[in-house]
């Protein structure tokens, strides 16, 4: 993808629009910690801010700064957070070394959980931006991401 790279801070409610490749973009909103939220809102037309917000939230997982700082993603905007953004959602991590073992991480806490607690949860991870892309077009296309199967409890 052929675009400028204008540096840009992160900052929380900003609204981004990120590029699926296919002349559509979607919008991803930046929350707290390294988290983001993206919206069901697959367009070849820009949406006013305001009702970007009021968009279904597919998922929510934590991406590498870059995808905003070096401009990846632009900023179209932003909104303050709903008080349903403030709180990140769980996510689960798995012991490499014994697969057996599980963690939650909550909102900067980790504590140890059961594998039952975890079932359903995202894994704990910090994406690439190109790999948010593909999720978000796989997601659209109504495939499977390899990304996301890979990363589903074993």
């Amino acid at each position: 993808m052929n675009q400028e790279m204008t540096r840009q801070k992160r900052i929380i409610g900003d609204i981004l629009r990120v590029e699926l490749g296919d002349g559509s973009h979607t919008y991803a909103r930046v929350l707290g910690e390294a988290s983001y939220a993206f919206y069901d809102a697959r367009t070849r037309s820009e949406i006013e801010t305001s009702e970007i917000v009021k968009q279904p939230i597919l998922f929510i997982v934590a991406v590498m700064r870059y995808a905003v700082t070096k401009g990846h993603w632009k900023r179209v905007g932003n909104v303050p957070l709903e008080p349903a953004l403030l709180t990140l959602p769980l996510k689960f991590i798995q012991d490499a070394l014994d697969p057996t073992q599980f963690r939650i991480y909550d909102n900067g806490h980790i504590r140890p959980a059961t594998r039952k607690e975890c079932e359903g949860l995202e894994r704990e991870a910090a994406w690439d931006p190109e790999h948010v892309e593909e999720r978000l077009r796989d997601h659209f296309a109504g495939r499977p991401n390899r990304l996301v199967e890979s990363m589903k409890i074993r």
